[in-house]
């Protein structure tokens, strides 16, 4: 056994252990093998060695996190100090940061299938990244092309979705075509508005760096020098989904995300996503990636409800 004392040598306990302990408690049951006893600014550790100096190290980080952005929130807390339970791997370190978000936020890959996200888009121009709903593949998606665009590695970023809900044909709904369209597209906004502040997520919008439009206006064009990604793929038919991927051109990183378990279109119109593995498997610089159940970043309600169904096939 090994014993530890670590001193707040930044903010108060009540900034860090949060209002009631709430953030204090979440740390516990994060690391149950250890014996954490806070009084004050002082927090004891009992334990095994090697727990005793992961704590440390993470918590170190939590403590760098605050003394950077001036608070810390329960999303904070989970993704620094909290331990992949579904494959006994981390991922807290600062370099598995992807995006520095709005208010500190973390915006890192958690699970394992989200690191392989990271991995693959490094490595191939085109990724599929294919699996349930709330799985992260949209959200990591959207972090690697936002760190892109920080890196100033590529010059814009566009991201589309086939309005399959509304048929591509949006005649009938009231309203302007950004109207329209931001029912279907919410999810892409929802993240951007996670990992960039306001202002400048607006700006982007405006000048264009930031591109968010239905999947029937990339035809004809080509998206050189940017990074794209096409959402909810699985509701693009053939010709849709071969459209979309000609659109690549020089100095672009492509990202196909899709659920094959939720295909809307109707039933004679053939999903493109499920052929693409068979059609473009043997192509240098495609890669496939599958999330499922254990990718779950959501409510772990969530995973429970994926499983059931599953176990209906």
């Amino acid at each position: 056994m090994s014993e530890s004392i670590l001193r707040l040598d930044t903010g108060s306990p009540l900034d860090i252990y949060g209002p009631g302990d709430k953030y204090l408690n979440e740390i516990k049951e994060l690391f149950p093998k250890l014996k954490i006893v806070a009084r004050g600014e002082m927090i004891k550790l009992i334990g095994e060695k090697k727990e005793v100096i992961d704590f440390e190290k993470r918590f170190d980080l939590l403590l760098l996190h605050f003394d950077r952005f001036g608070k810390i929130n329960e999303d904070v807390v989970t993704q620094i100090m909290g331990e992949d339970e579904k494959n006994g791997q981390q991922s807290r370190k600062g370099e598995d940061v992807l995006v520095y978000g709005r208010h500190g936020k973390l915006i890192k890959a958690l699970t394992v299938n989200q690191k392989k996200m990271v991995e693959m888009s490094a490595e191939n121009d085109l990724l599929f990244a294919i699996g349930p709903a709330g799985t992260g593949k949209t959200y990591t998606a959207v972090a690697l092309a936002v760190r892109a665009l920080k890196n100033k590695e590529v010059k814009r970023i566009i991201l589309t979705r086939p309005a399959i809900e509304a048929g591509e044909s949006l005649g009938f709904l009231p309203g302007d075509l950004k109207e329209k369209m931001d029912p279907y597209l919410q999810p892409l906004y929802d993240a951007l508005r996670d990992m960039l502040p306001m202002q400048k997520f607006l700006a982007y919008l405006e000048d264009g760096t930031i591109e968010i439009a239905p999947l029937a206006f990339m035809r004809g064009r080509t998206l050189g020098n940017a990074y794209a990604i096409l959402d909810e793929a699985q509701n693009a038919s053939e010709s849709q989904l071969k459209m979309f991927l000609t659109r690549m051109g020089k100095s672009s990183k492509f990202i196909v995300t899709g659920d094959i378990t939720q295909i809307d279109l109707p039933k004679k119109t053939l999903s493109g996503l499920l052929q693409t593995e068979q059609i473009l498997k043997n192509i240098k610089g495609v890669s496939f990636v599958y999330l499922d159940g254990r990718d779950v970043v959501r409510h772990k309600l969530v995973t429970r409800i994926i499983d059931a169904y599953n176990n209906l096939k």
